[in-house]
């Protein structure tokens, strides 16, 4: 008999709807083979809704959340034309049906994909729910249009990378030239990185061997880099994963050129650039920078354990008092 797991990764390999996060291969990359698992609900032999969540055991308690690196996840519903209250009333029965199927957890937290709009189920069952937001690039349109929508300080900035400060940027280095980079981001502001290099050399190597990653990196003529930008794509978008600077060029343009770069390329294989979002208001000015379209997506939580609840809350005091 097929497992829920092995059902799942058969329509991973077929199935383009679905976001690249929650996909079995990124799974097994960034949470592990063993810790993550899939709620399915079927309709006459076929998968109409699923939803990957992640399983860790902490102090005795049974905890979901997004694994490191892993932007989204979500419910996945089989996509279909039928008129918008039917639509509706669908995914309304399919999701009351996943929830019923969810395991037990005592503390239980995703970020969804843009794309997944219809909570109020969650909502019916006592989750909770936080409105974030992204930018969302179309690229459709062309590389003229594209540049006409950044702003005139980031074409500056652009304009500045490649004349004033010669750089070059190049998109054959390897992930170990990246990740000092990246590191950096966390190293001004005293804090270690959430995630280990082993971690991003393991998901590196996964897209990768599905050529769905590409790493652009500014170097000057001197050999030194400046930033970089890891990209990842999936067929409907491609995912501004990482970033990372050297501040001894904070002021060469690279990150603006850099992140040109990753959208031209990306308008090669996709169809939207998501700058992945961010509540950080000097990043979200930078990322609104481009053009992108504001576009909410949703954090669903559910913490029915009040020991659960007391250490989130001690730990969410703790990394207060470590960033003042």
């Amino acid at each position: 008999m097929t497992s829920r797991k092995q059902r799942y990764r058969q329509l991973c390999a077929t199935e383009t709807s679905i976001p690249l996060f929650s996909r079995d291969w990124w799974l097994d990359a960034t949470a592990g083979s063993e810790h993550w698992d899939i709620a399915l609900v079927e309709t006459r032999g076929e998968i109409a809704a699923c939803m990957p969540y992640s399983t860790r055991h902490k102090a005795g308690l049974h905890i979901s959340t997004v694994p490191p690196l892993t932007y989204c996840l979500g419910p996945w519903l089989r996509p279909s034309d039928a008129k918008h209250a039917t639509r509706i009333s669908r995914q309304k029965d399919a999701l009351e049906k996943l929830i019923a199927v969810l395991p037990h957890f005592h503390h239980f937290k995703q970020q969804w994909h843009y794309t997944q709009t219809n909570w109020l189920p969650f909502f019916w069952h006592r989750f909770e729910q936080t409105t974030n937001y992204t930018y969302l690039l179309p690229l459709l349109e062309g590389e003229d249009t594209l540049w006409r929508g950044l702003q005139e300080n980031i074409r500056r900035e652009i304009r500045k990378a490649e004349t004033r400060s010669g750089l070059k940027v190049r998109d054959d280095l390897p992930v170990s030239c990246f990740y000092p980079l990246n590191k950096l981001v966390f190293t001004r502001q005293n804090m270690l990185p959430p995630y280990s290099e082993k971690l991003i050399n393991n998901v590196d190597q996964a897209c990768a061997s599905k050529h769905q990653r590409k790493i652009f990196i500014a170097q000057d003529a001197q050999g030194a880099l400046h930033a970089g930008v890891y990209l990842v794509w999936d067929e409907n978008s491609a995912y501004y994963l990482l970033g990372g600077s050297d501040p001894a060029f904070r002021n060469s343009g690279a990150m603006s050129l850099c992140m040109w770069e990753a959208i031209k390329f990306a308008a090669t294989v996709t169809k939207n650039f998501d700058f992945c979002g961010s509540m950080i208001k000097p990043i979200e000015r930078f990322v609104r920078a481009f053009g992108g379209i504001q576009t909410p997506y949703f954090t669903v939580s559910r913490t029915p354990s009040k020991l659960a609840a007391a250490l989130l809350y001690a730990q969410s005091v703790t990394r207060t008092v470590k960033t003042q």
